[in-house]
This record gives structure tokens, sequence and C-alpha cells, in this order.
């Protein structure tokens, strides 16, 4: 029988940031947000993609000469890339040409117990508190192969961390729910506009499925991303606030995390259209504010 693979485009290691302790986060692909401030952008695509880094090309031409498919184009010292007719899954001739490494593939097909190889590797650094977490992407957009490497994980003694945007179906967190240690979990406003605005997709599944986690009695830590001209004002930070208050039970932890540009550099290597500018960033002084709005709620908060 043919094993089920699972498409990740990263594996990063002593991570500090995506769970409890030091940690290993497993980056999976495809993701059914298309948000404005993604900085894991290789990650919203769930097939493998073509990675063009600009910076690193020699201008040989050995990827033009190569190439059944005009994806490479040589004009006036400059090397453009066609993304739009590249045929990553029957041919990969560019990549295997290429002198200097500028272009290359993105993401890998691998098994669970290729992930769990990778994990126990660094098991000994988990102490009490750290483990693996699968981030993406969103984890859940392969839940077959995500709930396989949990439970590996969790029969290894592992602890285990789900990373998601919510957008999926309850059934998928229902049936990982038994192998999950904690959950953490994006909300990125309760306003459904505005929601739909930044991310391309409703918020009412995700909010939902918030709900029944916690009446589950799910551990959660919520991340709450801080963006300039979309949530970060006082009257949506204060909805977020309240409807994480009128639930059965508070979080853990809960997370502002101020936009950033890292990551941003990643749109151009993939093709892919960079729409966030400086009017995104948030001044220490409105972070400020929302977080006293929090802790006003009696929340436990904290900035990233």
């Amino acid at each position: 029988m043919e094993l089920l693979k699972g498409t990740i485009f990263d594996i990063q290691r002593f991570s500090v940031h995506d769970g409890p302790g030091i940690r290993t986060t497993i980056f999976m692909k495809g993701c059914p947000l298309k948000c404005r401030w993604c900085h894991n952008p290789e990650g919203i695509n769930g097939k493998l993609s073509l990675q063009y880094e600009s910076q690193s090309c020699i201008m040989c031409g050995d990827c033009a000469s190569i190439c059944e498919h005009e994806v490479h184009i040589f004009e006036n010292d400059i090397h453009r890339v066609n993304f739009s007719r590249c045929d990553i899954d029957s041919c990969c001739k560019c990549i295997d040409v290429c002198p200097s490494k500028s272009i290359k593939l993105m993401g890998r097909k691998v098994t669970s117990d290729e992930i769990l190889k990778a994990v126990k590797r660094d098991i000994n650094f988990y102490g009490d508190k750290g483990g693996v977490t699968f981030s993406g992407g969103e984890c859940t957009m392969q839940p077959d192969f995500l709930k396989e490497c949990l439970i590996k994980c969790k029969n290894a003694g592992i602890n285990t961390a789900v990373d998601t945007c919510g957008f999926t179906k309850w059934e998928v967190f229902n049936d990982i729910s038994e192998f999950t240690d904690i959950f953490l979990f994006d909300i990125k406003a309760v306003t459904d506009e505005i929601h739909v605005r930044g991310t391309g997709v409703s918020n009412k599944i995700i909010l939902e499925n918030y709900k029944k986690l916690v009446e589950s009695g799910a551990r959660i830590w919520i991340r709450i991303p801080v963006i300039g001209g979309y949530n970060a004002n006082c009257g949506e930070i204060e909805k977020i606030a309240e409807f994480i208050k009128n639930q059965t039970k508070i979080p853990e932890q809960i997370e502002l995390m101020p936009y950033h540009k890292l990551g941003s550099n990643k749109y151009e290597q993939l093709g892919m259209e960079y729409t966030c500018t400086e009017a995104q960033i948030v001044s220490k002084e409105d972070m400020n504010k929302y977080i006293k709005i929090f802790l006003d709620a009696g929340l436990p908060v904290k900035c990233n």
C-alpha cells in the first residue's frame, strides 16, 4: 500500500514563538485564506511551486534553453519569470540545471514517518513544555495527513500543537482534538465585512469553530494579527475582546501581533503581488491602547 504523503514547505527547529517551550514547527502547504499581510506566502498554494531569487541569478540562460514552456525570458539583461506558464508537476528541468540555485522548488512531499523522524531529532530540547507544532499555510487543509502525524507524535510522547486560522469543517477539529495538546487559534476580526476584506473569506465558520473548541475543553492560545487599515482600531479590538470574554472559558493566552514586513520579499520570488504598505504598520502608542482594552476586560494578553 502506498504511504499517505503530505506537502510541506519548511521545518523550523528551536522555535519559541509557535506554542509553549522550544518547538519544531512543520509548515504545511495550502491555505483557504488570502491574507494581504501573510508572511508565509509560499504556504498559500497547496501545490509544489517555483521560486526565483533574482539576486542569486548569474544570467547564464541555462534555464531558458532547457525550459519547454517559455517560463524564463531574458531581455535587456533582465531575467523575467512567467510563473503562469510553469508546469512544475511534470517539469523541474530549470531547477536541475541552475548553477547558482536561484531557481528552487518550493515544497516537498513527505510521509508521516519522515515527519516523526525529523521531530524526534529535537526531542532532547523539548523539556516539559516543548514539542511539535503543525502550521502553514493552514495545516487542516491536509486533514488526513495531519491526523496521522499527530497520532505518531503523541504515541512517541511528544507534545503536539496545531496552529490554525480556524477555517475548516468542525469535523476536522473534532477528529484531531484527541491528539492535539494545544490549539494556536487566529482571530483576525469579529466583524465579518472586515474579515472578508482582509482575508477573502467570511469568519462565520471560524468563530463557530472557536466556540465549539472552547466548549470541548480544548487548551487554546489566541493569536491576533493587528493590521493598520484593517482591524487596528479600538472599535474592532473591543469587539474581539468582547467575543473572547463572552465564551464559556477564557484562553490561557492572547497574543497581539503587530504587522511586520518579514516575508514581503517572497512575493516577488513566487510571482505574487504584495499589496501591503506603510499604512499597515501600527504604532507602539496604538498597540498599548489595544493591550489596555484586553487588560481592562480581564483577559491575559501579551504583545509579540
